[in-house]
């Protein structure tokens, strides 16, 4: 089931970490997916019963960090 939240809601969502950048709903694979999906450091972020959960201890490590381009780290 793909995430439906109130698009002014997703306007202002944002990822906890430091960098803070907007979210998207599903995930690059799978744009169904219940999750919110940080578009800088890819975390993804569940969706629960239509709430999303931005806990960064409750985040999914995404499987290809994006690259953050810095060369020879």
């Amino acid at each position: 089931m793909a995430v439906e939240l109130d698009p002014q809601l997703m306007d202002i969502l944002a990822c906890p970490s430091d960098d803070h950048a907007p979210l998207r709903a599903g995930t690059p694979s799978d744009p169904s997916a219940d999750v919110l999906t940080c578009t800088s450091c890819g975390r993804g972020f569940p969706v629960v019963d239509g709430v999303p959960v931005l806990l960064l201890d409750e985040a999914i490590l995404p499987a290809d960090p994006p690259d953050s381009g810095v060369v020879g780290v």
